[in-house]
């Protein structure tokens, strides 16, 4: 394991396209280099390898799956960027062999996974290994900026949220991997995979669930397993309401939006921008940071989030300190979802709590998605 003053070794275990935002990540960091490179295909960690060496970077070495890459190269922290089925496996593997872990949300599928691997991560924390979950969006300027406005009281009472994800995928995007629209590796669709990012904003804006319903659907593509459109509803401890939709079959895709309103003001992040900001009872908008009305989000992946949360955890790292988000974070944020797809599921009421704590572990997810109601 690196020390406070050497170069962060990262291994990259998975090498699609979120392995590769977590490459270009690391690789552009002077206190960071990719030295190895894990993936059961060949052909992809060989391609990352290509991509990393043209832009100028050191050529890491490529390995078929973790134990090798750890006994033949020298890796302080593991990248877990393999299907979401998988993360907590190899999270765990990887703090087997004391290594410092990131963690591509969402933390895994399968909520006792989760509360396992966090089993794992409070035993490696005694070494001072560090363990934490992307939760990217956490660290925009403009999120940022809210979740200190509520943490102040400047919106006063919350009353209530609405987070909306209408985005779209064609079915050549489902099929162009095998575990993509599956509940054993995607965990879920437009929610789980699409939609997690804004939950987990969602989360941190307005606090801990007390209770959730829910209704999954196939509304465009029906070839896969899991669901392409969901609302939901949640209660809060804070007794505020809030509405969430997700959905891939918005064509030819929209924006994402969340937005957060009080007894004395609100705000709305929109594709990571912070376009509205009332507080302290003002009427008119109120000047943001600069730096976040310029940032201008899409749908394609950015690393701007990333880079973000990779100085933090890094800073973790050398500091001996804790990173911004646990490895409980991931876990509320996956039973959150799991609530969603459960409360579709029974059709009633599913009280947040139940989730996490493993009561409805053994309930089958996939009867709760199916076409359209007539």
């Amino acid at each position: 394991m690196a020390d406070s003053t050497t170069p962060h070794q990262v291994a990259i275990v998975g090498c699609g396209i979120i392995g590769r935002t977590h490459a270009d990540t690391v690789s552009a960091r002077p206190d960071a280099t990719v030295t190895a490179l894990v993936d059961v295909d060949p052909a992809a960690a060989k391609a990352l390898a290509a991509r990393l060496t043209e832009a100028g970077h050191p050529e890491p070495k490529v390995y078929g799956d973790l134990d090798a890459a750890v006994a033949g190269s020298d890796v302080s922290l593991v990248a877990v960027c393999v299907p979401s089925g998988t993360h907590a496996v190899i999270a765990e593997q990887a703090l087997e062999h004391k290594l410092h872990v990131v963690i591509e949300k969402p933390l895994d599928v399968d909520v006792a996974k989760g509360r396992r691997l966090a089993a794992a991560a409070t035993r490696a924390a005694s070494h001072g290994v560090v363990c934490s979950v992307i939760s990217q969006h956490r660290f925009d300027p403009g999120s940022a900026i809210v979740a200190e406005a509520i943490r102040a009281g400047r919106f006063g009472t919350l009353t209530s949220a609405v987070a909306s994800v209408a985005w779209w995928r064609s079915d050549e995007y489902y099929a162009s991997a095998g575990w993509r629209g599956t509940w054993a590796q995607d965990g879920g669709g437009a929610l789980m995979n699409q939609g997690v990012h804004t939950l987990d904003l969602l989360l941190w804006f307005m606090g801990r669930p007390v209770t959730i319903q829910a209704q999954a659907i196939r509304a465009a593509h029906h070839a896969i397993e899991v669901e392409d459109t969901l609302v939901a509803t949640f209660t809060f401890e804070n007794g505020a309401v809030a509405t969430l939709h997700a959905t891939t079959a918005a064509y030819p895709g929209g924006r994402t939006r969340i937005s957060v309103h009080g007894t004395e003001g609100g705000a709305e992040v929109e594709d990571d921008v912070l376009r509205r900001f009332n507080a302290d009872g003002n009427k008119e908008d109120l000047p943001v940071d600069e730096q976040s009305s310029k940032e201008a989000g899409s749908q394609q992946l950015s690393t701007n989030g990333h880079s973000r949360q990779y100085a933090d955890i890094l800073d973790a790292v050398s500091n001996g300190s804790q990173p911004g988000i646990s490895v409980q974070d991931g876990i509320e944020a996956l039973a959150a979802v799991r609530a969603v797809y459960i409360a579709s599921t029974l059709q009633r009421p599913v009280k947040f709590e139940d989730v996490l704590e493993g009561k409805y572990d053994d309930v089958d997810v996939s009867r709760g998605v199916g076409l359209p109601p007539v």
